[in-house]
């Protein structure tokens, strides 16, 4: 074998070395606890998609109790998310039952899902799953949520039977 042959044998070989290690690193240093990196998307077209980025952003506003912007923020994302007459319900509710008409509750989930259940007559329809607890009997309640196609504002919201 040539000594050129050899020298580009051996730079194949370290360069294939040092590409697995720096793979290989990245992974290693992560402890073994570490849950990997959550990744997020959406299509601002999405009717259901829509009720999931309002979900979101209310509970991040309403959870952040040390904020002092917290509650303009969560009242600007109802006025931006909802229509007028949703945004009417949601304020006789929370009148009458002292509780956020967002979450029908006093309190703040700590998770929430989004899934879309059917549309007609211009509106699709969206269920939210809030969760209130960690564990294996955390307490789950359920919102529908009706959204116009075209506006995608959202225009009822109503406890899960």
């Amino acid at each position: 074998m040539s000594v050129r042959s050899r020298t580009t044998l051996f730079t194949a070989l370290a360069l294939a070395a040092g590409l697995s290690l720096a793979a290989v690193t990245p992974a290693l240093a992560r402890p073994a606890t570490a849950r990997t990196t959550a990744v997020a998307q959406g299509d601002a077209r999405n009717a259901t998609q829509h009720v999931a980025d309002f979900y979101g952003a209310y509970i991040d506003a309403v959870w952040a109790t040390d904020d002092k912007a917290a509650g303009a923020d969560a009242k600007a994302l109802r006025a931006f998310y909802l229509s007028t007459a949703a945004q009417k319900k949601v304020a006789a509710y929370e009148t009458k039952e002292h509780a956020d008409g967002i979450l029908f509750a006093q309190n703040v989930p700590v998770r929430w899902q989004v899934a879309y259940t059917g549309s007609g007559a211009g509106h699709a329809t969206s269920r939210v799953t809030l969760t209130w607890s960690d564990g294996p009997h955390a307490e789950v309640t359920r919102i529908d949520v009706q959204s116009d196609l075209h506006t995608l504002k959202i225009t009822d919201l109503k406890p899960a039977d």
